[in-house]
Formats: structure tokens, sequence, C-alpha cells
């Protein structure tokens, strides 16, 4: 299991992604779940997954395929593509096929070939958006009213994010926030862990603004890990 989570703000996008894939309690390991794919001045393009590791890896490689094809078209390069929508697309289609493809293989031995995609940027001209690619390829889109999408073990960071995000959320915020959610996860999902990836891209800057890849023992998040469990213990003890 994993988690992922990205919003989507006036200022810009904020992303942030665990790393760790498990098959049974003693086989965890660490895999990257966030892909950038950059135009600078042209489009910005990032990816997150969740699910099944073969699945979502295979649907990156495809993607990539198709992105250095020197007979690239439009309608089969999600750096060619004319729209934010038109990459949801591609995307979503790549991930399904690819789903039908493994499952086929693995029904046989009665495991579970499924995996979702966050999909986020903006290209030149366009505006900013965020998806949530389900593996059947359909997806959703963040909007004012929805300013954020989850995917993975989602439960346990979501609160936080509806009390706090709104379409108007600073960034500065924004990473707080998001940050805050992992953290919350982190503690109550042996699934979900370190080190994470962020990525924050500024409106209309076309290019990934800021990536950090923040490790086990970084001092910034456990003293802010910290901060944020005593300041609900403190909120807990003044409710009478």
């Amino acid at each position: 299991m994993t988690y992922c989570v990205g919003l989507l703000l006036k200022a810009g996008l904020v992303l942030l992604s665990d790393t760790r894939t498990n098959a049974g309690l003693d086989n965890i390991s660490v895999y990257r779940k966030m892909f950038t794919f950059e135009e600078p001045g042209e489009r910005v393009i990032v990816m997150m997954t969740a699910g099944n590791l073969s699945v979502t890896q295979t649907t990156l490689a495809r993607l990539g395929e198709a992105v250095d094809d020197p007979e690239a078209t439009p309608q089969t390069s999600i750096m060619r593509a004319e729209s934010m929508l038109d990459v949801a697309t591609i995307t979503g289609e790549m991930l399904s096929h690819v789903t039908a493809e493994t499952k086929a293989r693995m029904d046989r031995m009665n495991q579970a070939a499924t995996a979702s995609m966050i999909v986020a940027g903006q290209r030149r001209g366009g505006r900013m958006r965020l998806f949530l690619i389900y593996p059947e390829g359909n997806f959703i889109e963040a909007t004012d009213d929805t300013p954020y999408l989850q995917i993975g073990e989602h439960k346990y960071g979501k609160p936080i994010l509806d009390r706090v995000i709104t379409a108007d959320t600073p960034l500065e915020e924004a990473r707080k926030a998001v940050l805050l959610s992992m953290d919350s996860t982190l503690r109550s999902n042996l699934s979900v862990g370190m080190p994470l990836d962020m990525a924050i891209i500024e409106t209309d800057a076309l290019r990934v603004s800021e990536h950090r890849r923040i490790e086990a023992n970084d001092e910034d998040f456990a003293a802010m890990s910290a901060a944020w469990s005593q300041a609900l213990r403190d909120a807990f003890a003044r409710i009478g």
C-alpha cells in the first residue's frame, strides 16, 4: 500500500508521496511513486502511483516509450498532448490496458492487479489541473469545491485536509498540511513509509518549482510531527 496526495490551489500544485511497497510483512521495499515529465516553459506533468507495482511500472514505462517515439502524436504522447485533459485520457487508456493485460495473468494465481494514479500539471496556454485515474481508465478532476485528491491509504490523512484546505490556501500552508496529513498516515499504517517525495509547481511556472526528498532522519519533519502531536494533546486536554 502507499499514500499519495495532491492539492490544486490558486497558487499552484502541492504533491506528496511515500515510497513504501510491501508484499507481506517480511518483504518491504522502497520504490519511487512520484514521476516528473517536464519541458520547462512548455509543460510540466507529475504522476503519482498506488497499487500493484508491476501495473504502475509497466504503465509508466510505456508512457515513457511513447514520449521518446520519434513518430509520437498528440494522441499517443503525454508530452505532445494538446491539453491536460488529453494527458489524463492517454494515461487512463494506458493504465486500463496494462491493468487488463496483467489481470489476465494474475487471475490464474488469485492475485490482485489493480492500480490508480494521480496526474497533475499544466501546459502553456492552459490552466493547472489535477486528476485521479482509476484502474478502469476513467478519472475525476479536482475542483474549487474539492481541491485535493488522494490515492492509496488515504483515510488517516483526510481529516486535516477537510478542515484546513481550500483553493485559496497559500503554498506554505498547503505544504504544512500535506506533511501533517502524511504524518498521520505514517503513525497509523505500517504499509506507508519513508522516505517521502514532495513537489511544488507554482501557477504558470511550467516547471517543478521545488522538489524535496524527505528522509526518515529529517529533523524538520520530525520537529513538525512532534509539534503536531503536542498541539493535539493540548487541544484534547482543553476540551471539557
